[in-house]
């Protein structure tokens, strides 16, 4: 069974009693936007996003609730970023700090508002909030009481769960400071249950200072904030959530999820939501980080894949499985590859996992007109797009052996525009090619044994009034069979002569593409 179904099988027996009443199931993901966002956080978005699918495709009520975490500390300026402008801000809320462009609203603003529009593209529906509006609202007014009078359950809970010691009268407050505006500096010291004592200490953290300032001040409407893993118990209980799951490096035992679960059940009595941890999305091997600048935007990636591309990237693994995406290596054409296997499986009516991940891999709207169509191979069209000689459509429907239909012809188009952004973009070396005009260094260096090869290849091709690339291909193995020739000369032969590679496209159809006279005259010029 297909993990998302599975994990809403497991929902559906945990809350059938709240379903049964025909309650809203409640769902929620975040993002801090700290920064320019990588493609990593849109597994989350995904994971949630498809349960939230499922769930209704079933007929359950759910909504799905997504936090752009504006109200969270600015503690370093992105590499991209300009240091001397934006290092004054450090230590500040980041709904506090401008926007980099001047015309967002606010930093988070304009870092939110990229990774919203290519959601948009994905189809997952979220209904989005800041985390700053629930601060402001009082929202948090109760949440932040309860937490300050629990101070000691919750310093135990610290300590038993993750080990971390918090100090005698530590209090899980920070106070925005009066003055410069600095939270990551102040310490609480006490709170008579109104207003809380405070103190902005210069060297309270290594990389900003605090202005030394002694306040008091209400902790409520927006003057305060919870520590993370207390704030996110809050969340549990303020927002009513059912179902949030986090990455692998939060699930992990004595990890801010099973600290922020016990706060949950012994500091607001509310049990935690259904967890789905899930591993981490790498580009080439390696852990991305907004903030820091690490991996590659969300951004670039939905420039370079097709939204159901996309989406099938995100949802094609369980959860508890690495996503390890390489843009410049083969991961695009292989992925490609992949989504038109689940797709025959489809078309073919054939009612298993790879027919459900492909349905599921098109948003909602999308779904309701899946309809059979060719899907000609990613690396094909991207050998095709560099080739300005050739049409595209004629060849893809000489591959078809059929006439193009009208969503033949839109999927061509579509996959046409990402391969030629593909290869101009990312792709390797290795698929790139050029037509030379000239008979390359490399092809007058061919061997007796190579240009009997080619020669046997040029009669086959002078022998038929219509080159078939499949014909012309087993033909090219029947000469490297009976040849003296080793399997990988024959073929370097080929791309040596045409292209100045040692590798190229399937052979005997790449040969099928090139202009006739050109074919021939240079195979001639070749084996002289």
């Amino acid at each position: 069974m297909f993990w998302a179904d599975q994990l809403v099988k497991e929902i559906e027996v945990k809350y059938k009693d709240k379903i049964n009443f025909k309650k809203a199931l409640i769902i929620r993901d975040e993002k801090t936007a700290s920064g320019r966002i990588h493609v990593g956080s849109l597994r989350g978005v995904a994971i949630h996003g498809l349960i939230s699918e499922i769930l209704e495709e079933n007929g359950i009520n759910n909504e799905f609730l997504y936090e752009i975490n504006d109200f969270d500390i600015m503690d370093n300026v992105p590499a991209y970023l300009d240091k001397e402008r934006f290092s004054p801000f450090l230590g500040k809320l980041l709904c506090f700090v401008p926007s980099p462009d001047g015309n967002a609203k606010n930093y988070a603003e304009y870092f939110a508002e990229e990774f919203i529009n290519v959601i948009k593209k994905t189809g997952f529906k979220l209904k989005y909030y800041r985390s700053s509006d629930l601060y402001k609202s009082g929202k948090y007014n109760e949440a932040i009481k309860i937490t300050i009078k629990n101070a000691d359950k919750i310093r135990e809970i610290y300590k038993r769960i993750s080990g971390a010691e918090k100090e005698l009268g530590w209090l899980p407050i920070q106070i925005i400071c009066e003055k410069c505006g600095k939270l990551s500096t102040t310490k609480a010291t006490s709170f008579d249950g109104e207003r809380v004592k405070y103190v902005c200490e210069k060297n309270f953290v290594e990389w900003t200072n605090g202005c030394g300032h002694k306040g008091e001040i209400s902790p409520f409407d927006g003057n305060s904030k919870l520590p993370w893993k207390v704030e996110w118990a809050a969340k549990f209980s303020v927002l009513g959530i059912d179902i949030e799951g986090a990455g692998k490096d939060h699930s992990t035992k004595g990890g801010a999820r099973e600290v922020a679960d016990a706060i949950s059940r012994e500091v607001f009595n509310h049990e935690p939501p259904f967890n789905i941890p899930y591993e981490f999305f790498h580009i080439a091997g390696k852990k991305m980080s907004s903030s820091k600048g690490i991996g590659v935007s969300l951004k670039e990636i939905s420039d370079l894949l097709q939204p159901e591309i996309l989406r099938f990237l995100m949802i094609n693994k369980e959860p508890k499985r690495v996503i390890d995406f390489v843009p410049d290596g083969d991961t695009v054409p292989v992925l490609y590859d992949s989504y038109d296997e689940m797709a025959g499986h489809y078309f073919e009516n054939i009612k298993d996992d790879y027919a459900r991940i492909f349905f599921l891999s098109h948003g909602p709207l999308e779904r309701k007109r899946i309809e059979k169509r060719f899907l000609p191979r990613f690396l094909q069209i991207s050998f095709l797009v560099q080739m300005p000689h050739i049409d595209t459509n004629k060849e893809i429907e000489k591959i078809k052996n059929d006439k193009l239909t009208d969503l033949d012809k839109e999927e061509i188009e579509k996959r046409t525009y990402y391969a030629d952004y593909w290869i101009k973009n990312y792709a390797p070396e290795k698929y790139k090619y050029q037509l030379q005009e000239n008979i390359p260094e490399t092809a007058k260096k061919l061997n007796v044994h190579q240009k009997e090869a080619l020669r046997l290849i040029l009669d086959y091709i002078k022998s038929q009034n219509i080159l078939d690339g499949k014909l012309l291909h087993e033909k090219i193995h029947e000469i490297k069979e009976s040849s003296d020739i080793k399997p990988q000369e024959i073929f370097s032969a080929i791309y040596a002569s045409f292209l100045n590679k040692e590798n190229g496209p399937k052979a005997g159809w790449f040969l099928s593409v090139l202009n006739r006279d050109f074919l021939e005259k240079r195979l001639e010029e070749v084996i002289k």
